[in-house]
Protein backbone atom coordinates (compact mmCIF):
# COMPACT_ATOMS: atom_id res chain seq x y z
CA UNK A 1 0.00 0.00 0.00
CA UNK A 2 0.98 3.67 -0.23
CA UNK A 3 1.57 3.94 3.49
CA UNK A 4 3.85 0.91 3.42
CA UNK A 5 5.92 2.41 0.61
CA UNK A 6 6.25 5.71 2.51
CA UNK A 7 7.26 3.85 5.59
CA UNK A 8 9.89 1.84 3.68
CA UNK A 9 11.28 4.98 2.07
CA UNK A 10 11.47 6.64 5.47
CA UNK A 11 13.29 3.64 6.92
CA UNK A 12 15.85 3.72 4.09
CA UNK A 13 16.38 7.49 4.51
CA UNK A 14 16.77 7.04 8.23
CA UNK A 15 19.30 4.27 7.64
CA UNK A 16 21.28 6.50 5.29
CA UNK A 17 21.37 9.29 7.83
CA UNK A 18 22.54 6.90 10.52
CA UNK A 19 25.27 5.61 8.20
CA UNK A 20 26.50 9.12 7.41
CA UNK A 21 26.48 10.01 11.10
CA UNK A 22 28.58 6.92 11.72
CA UNK A 23 31.18 7.98 9.12
CA UNK A 24 31.46 11.50 10.54
CA UNK A 25 31.96 10.14 14.03
CA UNK A 26 34.77 7.88 12.84
CA UNK A 27 36.52 10.74 10.98
CA UNK A 28 36.45 13.05 14.01
CA UNK A 29 37.06 10.91 17.08
CA UNK A 30 37.21 13.98 19.40
CA UNK A 31 33.60 14.73 18.61
CA UNK A 32 30.68 13.30 20.56
CA UNK A 33 27.70 11.79 18.70
CA UNK A 34 25.99 15.13 19.23
CA UNK A 35 28.76 16.89 17.25
CA UNK A 36 30.59 18.62 20.14
CA UNK A 37 34.41 18.34 20.53
CA UNK A 38 35.64 16.54 23.62
CA UNK A 39 38.19 18.29 25.89
CA UNK A 40 41.39 16.35 26.85
CA UNK A 41 41.31 15.03 30.35
CA UNK A 42 43.68 16.36 33.07
CA UNK A 43 45.68 13.13 32.83
CA UNK A 44 46.15 13.62 29.08
CA UNK A 45 47.25 17.22 29.58
CA UNK A 46 49.77 16.09 32.19
CA UNK A 47 51.16 13.44 29.85
CA UNK A 48 51.58 15.99 27.03
CA UNK A 49 53.38 18.41 29.35
CA UNK A 50 55.63 15.65 30.70
CA UNK A 51 56.45 14.55 27.13
CA UNK A 52 57.46 18.10 26.17
CA UNK A 53 59.65 18.42 29.30
CA UNK A 54 61.35 15.08 28.62
CA UNK A 55 62.04 16.02 24.99
CA UNK A 56 63.62 19.30 26.13
CA UNK A 57 65.76 17.47 28.71
CA UNK A 58 66.88 14.93 26.11
CA UNK A 59 67.89 17.78 23.78
CA UNK A 60 69.91 19.51 26.52
CA UNK A 61 71.62 16.27 27.57
CA UNK A 62 72.48 15.47 23.93
CA UNK A 63 74.01 18.94 23.44
CA UNK A 64 76.06 18.61 26.64
CA UNK A 65 77.22 15.15 25.56
CA UNK A 66 78.36 16.43 22.16
CA UNK A 67 80.22 19.36 23.76
CA UNK A 68 81.88 17.02 26.25
CA UNK A 69 83.01 14.75 23.42
CA UNK A 70 84.47 17.73 21.52
CA UNK A 71 86.27 19.00 24.65
CA UNK A 72 87.67 15.54 25.34
CA UNK A 73 88.98 15.22 21.78
CA UNK A 74 90.59 18.67 21.94
CA UNK A 75 92.23 17.78 25.25
CA UNK A 76 93.50 14.50 23.82
CA UNK A 77 95.02 16.26 20.82
CA UNK A 78 96.67 18.92 23.00
CA UNK A 79 98.07 16.28 25.34
CA UNK A 80 99.40 14.25 22.42
CA UNK A 81 101.07 17.37 20.99
CA UNK A 82 102.67 18.18 24.34
CA UNK A 83 104.00 14.63 24.65
CA UNK A 84 105.43 14.75 21.13
CA UNK A 85 107.06 18.13 21.77
CA UNK A 86 108.48 16.87 25.05
CA UNK A 87 110.07 13.96 23.20
CA UNK A 88 111.53 16.26 20.55
CA UNK A 89 112.60 19.21 22.66
CA UNK A 90 113.16 17.62 26.07
CA UNK A 91 116.91 17.58 25.37
CA UNK A 92 116.94 21.28 24.46
CA UNK A 93 118.75 22.53 27.57
CA UNK A 94 121.22 19.65 27.39
CA UNK A 95 121.97 20.47 23.75
CA UNK A 96 122.58 24.12 24.61
CA UNK A 97 125.25 23.08 27.11
CA UNK A 98 126.92 20.86 24.51
CA UNK A 99 127.05 23.72 22.01
CA UNK A 100 129.66 25.46 24.17
CA UNK A 101 131.87 22.37 23.93
CA UNK A 102 131.35 22.23 20.16
CA UNK A 103 132.37 25.90 19.93
CA UNK A 104 135.57 25.24 21.87
CA UNK A 105 136.50 22.31 19.63
CA UNK A 106 135.84 24.36 16.51
CA UNK A 107 137.93 27.27 17.75
CA UNK A 108 140.74 24.89 18.73
CA UNK A 109 140.97 23.35 15.26
CA UNK A 110 140.74 26.74 13.56
CA UNK A 111 143.53 28.18 15.69
CA UNK A 112 146.13 25.60 14.65
CA UNK A 113 148.31 27.00 11.81
CA UNK A 114 148.11 24.64 8.84
CA UNK A 115 151.81 25.15 8.05
CA UNK A 116 152.68 23.69 11.44
CA UNK A 117 150.99 20.40 10.63
CA UNK A 118 154.05 18.66 9.31
CA UNK A 119 155.44 15.21 9.83
CA UNK A 120 158.30 16.60 11.90
CA UNK A 121 155.75 17.94 14.42
CA UNK A 122 153.90 14.71 15.13
CA UNK A 123 152.57 15.70 18.54
CA UNK A 124 150.78 18.77 17.17
CA UNK A 125 149.59 16.86 14.13
CA UNK A 126 148.17 14.02 16.24
CA UNK A 127 146.52 16.48 18.60
CA UNK A 128 144.93 18.35 15.71
CA UNK A 129 143.65 15.17 14.07
CA UNK A 130 142.20 14.03 17.40
CA UNK A 131 140.35 17.33 17.79
CA UNK A 132 138.99 17.13 14.24
CA UNK A 133 137.78 13.56 14.81
CA UNK A 134 136.14 14.52 18.11
CA UNK A 135 134.39 17.48 16.52
CA UNK A 136 133.20 15.33 13.61
CA UNK A 137 131.87 12.67 15.97
CA UNK A 138 130.03 15.27 18.02
CA UNK A 139 128.34 16.68 14.89
CA UNK A 140 127.21 13.15 13.97
CA UNK A 141 125.62 12.76 17.40
CA UNK A 142 123.97 16.16 17.02
CA UNK A 143 122.45 15.18 13.66
CA UNK A 144 121.25 11.88 15.08
CA UNK A 145 119.15 13.81 17.60
CA UNK A 146 117.89 16.43 15.13
CA UNK A 147 120.44 19.14 15.92
CA UNK A 148 121.90 20.86 12.85
CA UNK A 149 124.47 23.61 12.43
CA UNK A 150 123.60 26.98 10.85
CA UNK A 151 126.43 28.57 8.87
CA UNK A 152 124.54 31.06 6.67
CA UNK A 153 127.32 32.88 4.79
CA UNK A 154 125.95 34.26 1.52
CA UNK A 155 122.29 33.59 2.36
CA UNK A 156 119.52 36.11 3.00
CA UNK A 157 119.37 37.44 6.53
CA UNK A 158 116.60 35.71 8.48
CA UNK A 159 115.70 37.28 11.86
CA UNK A 160 114.32 33.93 13.01
CA UNK A 161 117.66 32.17 12.48
CA UNK A 162 120.27 34.94 12.59
CA UNK A 163 121.25 37.73 14.95
CA UNK A 164 122.90 40.73 13.28
CA UNK A 165 126.00 42.04 15.05
CA UNK A 166 126.62 44.78 12.51
CA UNK A 167 125.63 46.09 9.07
CA UNK A 168 128.32 47.16 6.60
CA UNK A 169 128.51 47.90 2.87
CA UNK A 170 130.46 45.41 0.78
CA UNK A 171 131.19 45.55 -2.93
CA UNK A 172 129.94 42.65 -4.99
CA UNK A 173 127.57 41.49 -2.24
CA UNK A 174 123.81 41.81 -2.35
CA UNK A 175 122.37 44.02 0.41
CA UNK A 176 120.54 42.04 3.05
CA UNK A 177 122.75 38.96 2.76
CA UNK A 178 125.05 37.54 5.43
CA UNK A 179 128.66 38.55 4.79
CA UNK A 180 130.28 37.05 7.87
CA UNK A 181 129.46 34.48 10.56
CA UNK A 182 131.00 35.28 13.92
CA UNK A 183 129.38 32.31 15.65
CA UNK A 184 127.46 29.46 14.03
CA UNK A 185 123.88 28.81 15.03
CA UNK A 186 121.96 25.58 15.60
CA UNK A 187 118.43 24.31 14.96
CA UNK A 188 116.76 21.48 16.89
CA UNK A 189 114.10 19.66 14.84
CA UNK A 190 113.53 22.77 12.73
CA UNK A 191 113.31 25.15 15.71
CA UNK A 192 116.09 27.66 16.20
CA UNK A 193 118.01 26.67 19.31
CA UNK A 194 120.68 29.33 18.95
CA UNK A 195 120.74 32.02 16.25
CA UNK A 196 123.90 32.49 14.22
CA UNK A 197 125.76 35.71 15.05
CA UNK A 198 126.35 37.42 11.72
CA UNK A 199 127.35 40.54 9.86
CA UNK A 200 124.91 41.77 7.22
CA UNK A 201 125.59 43.61 3.96
CA UNK A 202 123.86 46.98 3.70
CA UNK A 203 123.37 49.31 0.75
CA UNK A 204 126.15 51.75 -0.01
Amino acid sequence: SLQSKDRGRGDREGGTEQKNDGQNFEEEPNRTPSGKKTQPSPAEKMLVEEKAKLEEQIKEITDKYKRALADTENLRQRSQKLVEEAKLYGIQSFCKDLLDIADVLEKATESVPKEELKNDNLHLKNLYEGLVMTEGQMQKVFKKHGLFKLNPVGTKFDPYEHEALFHAPMEGKEPGTVSLVSKVGYKLHGRTLRPALVGVVKEV
